[in-house]
């Protein structure tokens, strides 16, 4: 069961890396990228151990909404807003303004 933790956790930290500096994606995306029987809440657990790894940019994953559902997982809990606003979104109650403008989406590669 490891090893298959570890394969799916690798090909969600494939995808995340791939989201470009500005952008965002979901957690829902993600999981519909690396196929159906895997949950959004499946990628949630990954990136919570994304911290070990230095490349892997899950400041840019956030829910459905645009919500910084995962900014606890941070340390200090501002860092996740503070990395966002540096590659240019604005960030409003834990919310990104013009969401729809900032979303990546990985099922639109091929």
């Amino acid at each position: 069961m490891t090893n298959v933790i570890s394969e799916t956790y690798q090909k969600i930290y494939e995808i995340v890396k791939m989201i470009p500096e500005g952008k965002v994606s979901t957690y829902g995306l993600i999981a519909q990228k690396i196929g159906a029987k895997f949950s959004a809440r499946v990628v949630g657990y990954a990136l919570n151990h994304s911290h070990l790894l230095d490349d892997i940019p899950a400041h840019r994953v956030v829910n459905r909404n645009g919500l910084l559902t995962g900014k606890h997982h941070f340390n200090p809990p501002s860092l996740m807003q503070k990395l966002l606003e540096n590659e240019g979104l604005i960030i409003q109650n834990d919310q990104i303004i013009d969401f729809k403008k900032h979303l990546w989406n990985p099922n639109e590669i091929h």
